[in-house]
Parts: C-alpha cells; structure tokens; sequence
C-alpha cells in the first residue's frame, strides 16, 4: 500500500512542504501560546518524525517561543505551520489548517483542554486532556 503524501503550505504560496506517511498524532491543542501565535481558540496540529517533512519551496522564519520551542512560519503572509521543541526530539507538528486537504487528517484528542476557551466547545466525543502530553496512566 502506498504511504500517504500530504502537501501544504502557508496562505500566499512562498512556503510549500511535503509529508510522507501518516501522523504519529494529531490533536487539538487549547494552550494560550498555541491561540496566540495562530490567533485562534483553538489548533488543531499532526505530529510527524521530522525526516517525514520535505519543505520543497520558500523557507520558514523561525521564532523561539521559548528556551525550548521554536516556532516556524512564513515570512511573507504570517501563516503559522510548524512547532518543534526540545522536549519532543526528532518530531515536528504541522499546522492541519495549512495542509492543502486539511480533512485527510482528523484530530484523535484535545490538549491543554485546561485552558480551553469557555465560549470555544467543540461537539465531538474526543478525548480531553488537562495538559500535555497525555501520559498513560
């Protein structure tokens, strides 16, 4: 069977990427870094093994969010579409909002769902976890 490819980008078309195969995860993260920098209620990320994603056109500006999380986005539009950190090494998460077929990915979870937005509920059934990241217990 052949491994999906998922391609995307930011808004303007200066930055592109490829993804080949599936997510480790995808959830819906609620934390106040997350709504800041995409300026959203809530947004919905795939984890991937960072040799997964090919960027095939224009380069990500990078922002240290913090000592350990960097933030990609693209220069020209603003668009957000990449989260590493020290923390999840050799990952990176995917802004689901920047793939060109966001629907071919769908969230299993919400994260941070402590800091959710009380105005901002979603309808679905997916598991909600305080924090992140959810840990087996």
């Amino acid at each position: 069977m052949p491994k999906q490819i998922i391609e995307g980008g930011c808004q303007c078309g200066a930055v592109r990427y490829v993804i080949e195969g599936e997510p480790i995860m995808a959830a819906i993260c609620h934390c106040s870094t997350c709504r800041k920098a995409n300026a959203a209620p809530a947004v919905a990320w795939a984890m991937f093994e960072s040799g997964q994603v090919a960027f095939v056109a224009g380069q990500l500006k990078k922002y240290e969010a913090s000592e350990e999380a960097i933030r990609g986005f693209c220069a020209e539009c603003g668009t957000q579409i990449s989260f590493e950190a020290e923390y999840l090494p050799g990952l990176i998460d995917i802004t689901v909002g920047s793939f060109d077929k966001p629907e071919s990915v769908q969230p299993s979870m919400h994260y941070w769902y402590s800091r959710h937005l009380s105005w901002a509920e979603f309808s679905d059934e997916l598991p909600r976890y305080s924090e992140f990241p959810p840990v087996e217990q």
